[in-house]
């Protein structure tokens, strides 16, 4: 009877506790959405992949915290930033969502981060670039974490100077987005001793680029720094291939490109292109079987938008274990105290306006005969320290606290 008796204690003490653990999480569950782009232009990029992603860092950490379960819920926001603060109010009204997280699309990130500010929401951006989330945008419960236009600029302006490439012209995109990326890496291009010999602009969504092209190779220069994104970029290189540009020692530069991009164009046309990623599946053991697990689910090999959308789940998971509750003000507490160590970042901090540091990397994009396998398709040029990557909490601009 007394060991009846202590079993019974044990099982009560059990039962309490995981009650208590459960009051600490608001509704009885902890709901995460990605909201980014997944029938548009940026689909590849993060899209529904980045969904598996977030649900893969979810059964990865058990499928609970606190006692309670972790429910992922997605939508397409389409690139529109009214259809994306339309969803994510529906959410946080709604559906009772605490946290929103990818955000692929500049415009729709300020947008949701703005909205969840407002409502006190946590927002992990993964997968938008503009440094004013972390700046005169910023929130005390936003935080950016796989790329911004900064760290771009850094990787593929400063250190490809360092490897060579000191004479730029720039094909930029005829809006604010192409213009900011331009500005950004022409500042590093000449801190490093590089010089920027011209720019074109172009219009959005362009067909032919062969006079933009032509005006580039008449400059001398010996990199086109390619200041757009999406199908403009990827035209753009298919053109300059065709050209021949490449074949002749002039490098291409794409100043936002990622895995998934480089698979759609293949090697033939994107040989020799130089971009920046804050992580590639083949650069370590634990890369490789992350990516091998990714790639079941999902018949690709995932960029640094899908891991870091898996590695923010991940941290936010564990902030709310750390916090002892779902609440937004001591979650977003333990996110800018803990380190993050994971599959995607090692020894990444969190800064106080934010922006999550880590390391990013300078890759080449190999030549068809060089490549071992299907996706093959990087070989790392250099390494860019964290610290030299991101804008300090200073340099931001951001004058939000908690």
């Amino acid at each position: 009877m007394r060991v009846l008796n202590k079993i019974l204690f044990a099982l009560s003490c059990t039962v309490l506790a995981q009650s208590a653990y459960a009051q600490q999480a608001s509704d009885g569950v902890v709901k995460i959405g990605i909201l980014n782009d997944q029938s548009g232009v940026y689909a590849d990029f993060g899209g529904k992949s980045s969904v598996e992603a977030a649900r893969m860092a979810v059964q990865d950490f058990g499928g609970k915290v606190l006692g309670v379960p972790v429910e992922i819920v997605s939508a397409d926001h389409q690139n529109k930033p009214d259809v994306a603060a339309s969803v994510a109010r529906q959410w946080y009204d709604t559906e009772k969502v605490d946290s929103i997280m990818e955000l692929t699309t500049s415009s729709v990130a300020l947008a949701v981060q703005g909205l969840s500010k407002d409502k006190k929401k946590i927002t992990m951006t993964t997968g938008a670039a503009t440094t004013d989330l972390t700046g005169k945008q910023c929130s005390p419960y936003g935080f950016h974490w796989a790329y911004d236009t900064h760290a771009l600029a850094v990787g593929t302006g400063g250190a490809l100077v360092e490897n060579g490439g000191n004479k730029w012209f720039f094909l930029t995109a005829d809006y604010a987005f192409g213009y900011s990326l331009e500005e950004q890496t022409s500042k590093f291009v000449k801190s490093k001793g590089g010089q920027v010999l011209g720019a074109v602009r172009h219009p959005l969504a362009a067909t032919d680029y062969s006079s933009f092209l032509l005006q580039a190779q008449s400059s001398g220069a010996n990199v086109i720094g390619m200041a757009n994104a999406g199908l403009d970029t990827a035209n753009a290189i298919k053109q300059a291939a065709e050209f021949g540009l490449t074949q002749g020692g002039t490098r291409l530069a794409a100043l936002l490109f990622t895995l998934a991009e480089v698979k759609g164009l293949g090697l033939k046309a994107a040989q020799g292109l130089t971009l920046t990623e804050g992580w590639y599946w083949d650069q370590s053991d634990e890369n490789r079987a992350f990516a091998k697990k990714f790639q079941e689910k999902t018949g690709r090999m995932p960029n640094m938008i899908h891991v870091g959308t898996y590695s923010a789940v991940t941290q936010y998971l564990k902030a709310i274990q750390k916090a002892g509750t779902d609440a937004t003000e001591p979650v977003a507490k333990a996110l800018h105290e803990m380190p993050v160590e994971d599959v995607f970042a090692k020894k990444g901090k969190v800064l106080s306006n934010g922006r999550m540091v880590y390391d990013m990397y300078l890759f080449q994009v190999k030549k068809p005969d060089e490549s071992k396998s299907e996706w093959d398709m990087y070989k790392q040029l250099a390494k860019v320290p964290g610290d030299q990557a991101y804008l300090s909490v200073a340099d931001s601009g951001c004058q939000a606290t908690q």
